[in-house]
């Protein structure tokens, strides 16, 4: 797995805790040979996904009606093998991450459905090498499952477009990590093992379940 794009759907970029578990996987998906591309959701300019009729899917099958910065996106995508979606949670998610996501259904074939397991799923279109996804995700609450919606969303996705979901770093009460209550040592084994499932995904295509469940673990009481 050589070439991969990282989808950064914060509205803070590449000064709020997304970028800050973002930067160790990334680093850790460049040590196992990877080369990313990043995109800033809200750098983007993107038209909402608003033409009402699937046009992409019935009317030219593949293309999205609008023409923007989605247009190089998904142009690079036809050629990457992973797609990482870094997203914080504010109850729901940032609407131009959102926007983003709903403007990559061009990718998805539904010629190519089938019923598995009682859910009709899709394949990616054939001109794609995308073959796996993966999220970072954080948020503001101290609970993980506060991210659960979000972990949803992506392995939904996923499965829709025929994509392998390698799963999900989730990290709760992420301003923890610039917290004087929580030692360095803490801090830094936290970034390493983000660093780690970066390098693992990548050289392998799966990522450490035991290093996942590290990294989500409670630094601070409830309060």
């Amino acid at each position: 797995m050589k070439k991969a794009v990282v989808i950064n759907g914060s509205p803070r970029m590449d000064k709020g805790n997304t970028a800050a578990l973002l930067e160790p996987f990334m680093e850790g998906m460049r040590s196992a040979g990877a080369n990313i591309s990043l995109y800033y959701a809200d750098k983007m300019r993107v038209h909402p996904c608003t033409c009402g009729h699937m046009a992409c899917w019935n009317a030219h099958p593949g293309v999205c009606v609008f023409h923007d910065e989605m247009d190089k996106l998904l142009l690079e995508l036809a050629s990457a093998e992973l797609c990482v979606f870094g997203v914080p949670v504010y109850i729901q998610l940032p609407s131009a991450f959102q926007s983003v996501l709903n403007r990559m259904v061009p990718i998805i074939d539904p010629t190519a459905a089938v019923f598995v397991e009682g859910r009709t799923r899709a394949k990616l279109r054939g001109e794609y090498a995308l073959k796996w996804t993966a999220l970072v995700a954080v948020g503001g609450w101290w609970e993980k499952e506060n991210l659960a919606l979000v972990d949803r969303i992506i392995a939904e996705f996923s499965a829709d477009a025929g994509l392998i979901y390698a799963g999900a770093v989730l990290r709760p009460h992420a301003d923890a990590l610039g917290s004087e209550r929580v030692t360095e040592d803490k801090k830094k084994e936290i970034l390493e093992s983000v660093k780690q499932c970066g390098k693992d995904l990548v050289a392998t295509g799966k990522m450490n379940p035991e290093l996942l469940e590290k990294i989500s673990l409670p630094l601070i009481p409830w309060e």
